[in-house]
């Protein structure tokens, strides 16, 4: 019996994994783009977050999840094109302007939560033909009975809904599309040396705005995700410093679509095992506070980007606003 316990503990265990990661994923890949351009993008964070109130906002009004994933890339791609238009076309501070986002972000959702819905900043519960649900894949009741794997196909692999699914997938598309693409070749190059592009003939500011606008787009599944797949509706903060997560996820997987993904794998497991920890006595230890137990994540983010595990060397062109030298 104990063993049976264990094994469904372990298999839930991995099954949240990869659900609390799946936002975390998709924002290290829009980093990823973002800064192999040259772009440091800070404000994944905001676009995440706006992203989740428009799909929470749009599935609320329409039903539709659709309309709402929809609503939620284009509301998290105009705010990559107000930083491109700032960093690239102004050259103003890249930091200076994805936090800015970031602050917007967090104020304007809370005012116009509160102006459109009266419920403190959040948005209305949504029925379950607003949202994405789970999905059943094939063969996963008959392969149940199977041991070992049939448990861990339908226990982890199946039952995700469909943007786990499209988080996962992003991690390949990203490593075809940067190594294996002309466009990649030129990302990669544009990041490094973009006066080296420059002389080339090929435009800078396209390619970097071409990176914030994927950027964009990544970031708002990944709102979409909370607001409309893991939760049924949008709450003030929801993000909960994510987008710094995931930024850190991806600087410890060194602009890397594999390393990276399994830097945010390592955040979401250690989430997941927070919450099953809250409450248990360990040996010698006694009880873990609560409150330090669920401070895990963000201690382990503040160790990353304080440069204490490993040393990420960064694309060289990165933050240095780009001047065509006439």
């Amino acid at each position: 019996m104990d063993s049976v316990l264990t094994l469904q503990t372990v298999l839930s265990t991995f099954d949240a994994t990869l659900r609390v990661s799946t936002p975390l994923i998709l924002c290290a890949m829009a980093g990823l783009f973002s800064e192999r351009s040259g772009i440091i993008d800070i404000s994944l964070e905001g676009k995440m977050l706006s992203a989740a109130f428009a799909a929470g906002t749009l599935a609320a009004v329409t039903g539709s999840p659709w309309v709402a994933l929809g609503g939620a890339i284009v509301v998290s791609v105009l705010l990559g094109l107000v930083h491109g238009f700032a960093c690239i076309t102004h050259r103003g501070d890249q930091v200076v302007s994805g936090l800015a986002i970031n602050v917007l972000a967090s104020g304007l959702t809370i005012v116009l939560g509160i102006a459109w819905f009266s419920q403190g900043g959040q948005t209305p519960a949504l029925a379950s033909e607003s949202r994405f649900m789970p999905l059943q894949l094939p063969f996963a009741e008959t392969l149940k009975g199977i041991p070992g794997i049939g448990p861990f196909y339908e226990s982890v692999i199946s039952g995700h809904n469909l943007l786990v699914y499209v988080a996962l997938l992003a991690v390949p598309i990203t490593w075809w599309v940067v190594y294996k693409t002309r466009f990649g070749l030129r990302l990669r190059a544009v990041g490094e040396n973009p006066l080296a592009v420059d002389t080339a003939g090929i435009s800078v500011s396209r390619l970097r705005f071409s990176a914030v606008m994927i950027a964009g787009a990544l970031c708002g599944i990944a709102g979409a995700y909370l607001a409309i797949a893991q939760n049924a509706a949008f709450a003030r903060e929801m993000t909960a410093g994510q987008g710094y997560i995931a930024l850190a996820a991806m600087i410890f997987g060194k602009w890397r679509p594999l390393p990276a993904m399994l830097a945010c794998l390592m955040f979401g497991f250690l989430d997941a095992v927070s919450i099953r920890l809250q409450g248990i006595e360990l040996p010698i230890v006694g009880e873990v506070p609560v409150q330090l137990i669920q401070a895990l994540p963000y201690i382990l983010t503040v160790v990353l980007l304080a440069g204490f595990i490993g040393r990420a060397v960064a694309p060289k062109a990165i933050g240095v606003p780009f001047s065509k030298e006439r």
